[in-house]
C-alpha cells in the first residue's frame, strides 16, 4: 500500500501520526506548508525560541489563526489543533507525540533534542544535516538503542543521494559514484562572509545578502555546506571521499557517466564507491548547458555484457564504453518534501537514510581575511 493510501486510512479511522516541530525557521516554515493537505498528520505542537515570530511565518503560510490557539498539548489532544510554545522538552516529553522533527538548524541543540526524543521513545527526522555529519552514527545508535527511528530528511539533498544509491544497489548494481550538484569554483574556497558579495558579483551577492547572513551565503560558495552533505551520504550508504576531498569536476547530467568513473578508465575519481559533487560551472566560468546543480545523482556500472546491452536498447546515457550510467534527480524541494520521512518513519517504520558508520568527517578551517 502506499504511503499516502496509508496515510488515508489512518486519517479515516481517527488515528493521525501526531507530530511536534521544534524550529518554525526556513526549513520548518516549508513542512509546516505542507500539513494542512496531507491527510493522517496531526501536528500537536511547535517549539520555537519565538513563538511570536513562529506565529507570523505561520500567518504567511496562510494557517488560520484559531489553529495554533491551543492554550496546552493536551487541549491541542482534544480539539485536534496545534499548541505553540518555546518549551521543546514539554514537546519531546508529551506522550501522545510519536515523531519529533528538528528544524532548528542548530547542531549542538540538534543534538540535544534528538538525544532528548530519543529518551522520550520519539522518532526524530533530522533536517539539521550538520548534526548528523558531526555524529550521526552515534545518533542512529542512540535510537536503536531506544527502539526508535532516527532519519536523515526527505527532501534534502542526503536523503534523496541515499535513496538513489539504495535503488542502484537494490536493483543489483554496482554504485560507482553518488552526490549532488553545487555551483562552484575553485577561487570560492578564498572566500569569506566580508567578502563574499564580491566573490559572487554585485548584483547576485547583494541579492543573497538580502535573503540570507553572509556567513550562510558563504556555507554555500565555499563548498561547506556540500562537504557536510556529503559526509552525512558517505555515513549512510559507506560510500567514501577521495583522499583531498571532493573535486566538484565540472559536469552537465549526459556526461556524468564520463566525469563520475575512475581516473584509470579516463574519468574523475580517485576510486569507485566515491561521493563527489559535480559543479555546474566550467573552470573558466561558463554555465554548462544542463546541469545538476539543484540535484542528485547516481552513477552505476553494468556487471555483464547482457547489463551493456540493456542500457543500449532502453536508450540510458552511458559513459563510451557503454558501461557506466546515471540516473538522476534534477531538482529537490527541501521542506516541501519532508512528509515522506514522517510517513516512512510512522508507518513503514523506516529512516529515508540514516548513518551506519563513520566514513567520512568535514575538516574545518579558517578563511583568510
Amino acid at each position: 500500500m502506499s504511503l499516502h493510501g496509508m496515510l488515508l486510512a489512518r486519517a479515516a479511522e481517527g488515528n493521525p501520526l501526531r507530530i511536534g516541530v521544534i524550529g518554525a525557521g526556513k526549513f520548518g516554515s516549508m513542512y509546516l506548508s505542507q500539513i494542512p493537505t496531507t491527510p493522517g498528520i496531526h501536528l500537536l505542537g511547535i517549539a520555537d525560541l519565538s513563538p511570536s515570530k513562529a506565529r507570523e511565518n505561520l500567518a504567511r503560510l496562510g494557517w488560520k489563526p484559531e489553529v495554533t490557539q491551543a492554550g496546552s498539548l493536551a487541549e491541542a489532544r482534544r480539539h485536534g489543533n496545534t499548541h505553540l510554545s518555546d518549551d521543546w522538552r514539554a514537546l519531546v516529553s508529551h506522550p501522545e507525540i510519536d515523531i519529533i522533527v528538528e528544524s532548528t538548524g542548530d547542531p549542538i541543540a540538534a543534538v540535544e533534542h534528538a538525544l532528548a526524543a530519543f529518551e522520550n521513545g520519539k522518532s526524530v527526522v533530522m533536517v539539521t544535516v550538520e548534526a548528523d555529519a558531526f555524529c550521526g552514527p552515534l545518533l542512529a545508535k542512540r535510537a536503536a538503542a531506544a527502539g526508535v527511528i532516527y532519519s536523515l530528511a526527505y527532501g534534502d539533498q542526503p536523503a534523496l543521494i541515499c535513496e538513489l544509491v539504495d535503488w542502484a544497489r537494490t536493483s543489483g548494481f554496482e554504485v560507482t559514484a553518488a552526490g549532488r550538484g553545487h555551483k562552484w569554483l575553485p577561487h570560492y574556497a578564498q572566500s569569506t562572509p566580508e567578502t563574499v558579495v564580491e566573490v559572487l558579483g554585485p548584483q547576485r551577492g547583494a541579492g543573497q545578502a538580502r535573503r540570507a547572513q553572509p556567513q550562510d551565503v558563504q556555507l554555500f560558495l565555499d563548498g561547506s555546506k556540500p562537504a557536510i552533505e556529503s559526509t552525512a551520504v558517505a555515513n549512510a550508504t559507506g560510500l567514501t571521499p577521495a583522499p583531498d576531498g571532493l573535486a566538484f569536476p565540472p559536469c552537465a547530467v549526459e556526461d556524468l557517466p564520463f566525469v563520475m568513473r575512475p581516473v584509470s578508465e579516463g574519468g574523475h575519481l580517485h576510486h569507485k564507491g566515491q561521493v563527489e559533487c559535480a559543479s555546474s560551472l566550467e573552470r573558466d566560468g561558463r554555465a554548462i548547458p544542463y546541469e545538476i546543480r539543484k540535484g542528485v545523482w547516481v552513477v552505476f556500472e553494468a556487471a555483464t555484457d547482457y547489463q551493456k546491452n540493456c542500457f543500449e536498447e532502453y536508450m540510458l546515457c552511458t559513459d563510451p564504453s557503454g558501461r557506466y550510467s546515471v540516473m538522476y534527480k534534477r531538482w529537490h524541494l527541501i521542506g516541501l518534501e519532508v512528509g515522506m520521512s514522517v510517513a516512512s518513519i510512522g508507518l513503514r517504520k523506516e529512516p529515508t537514510g540514516c548513518a551506519i558508520g563513520f566514513h567520512a568527517d568535514v575538516i574545518a578551517t579558517a578563511s583568510a581575511t
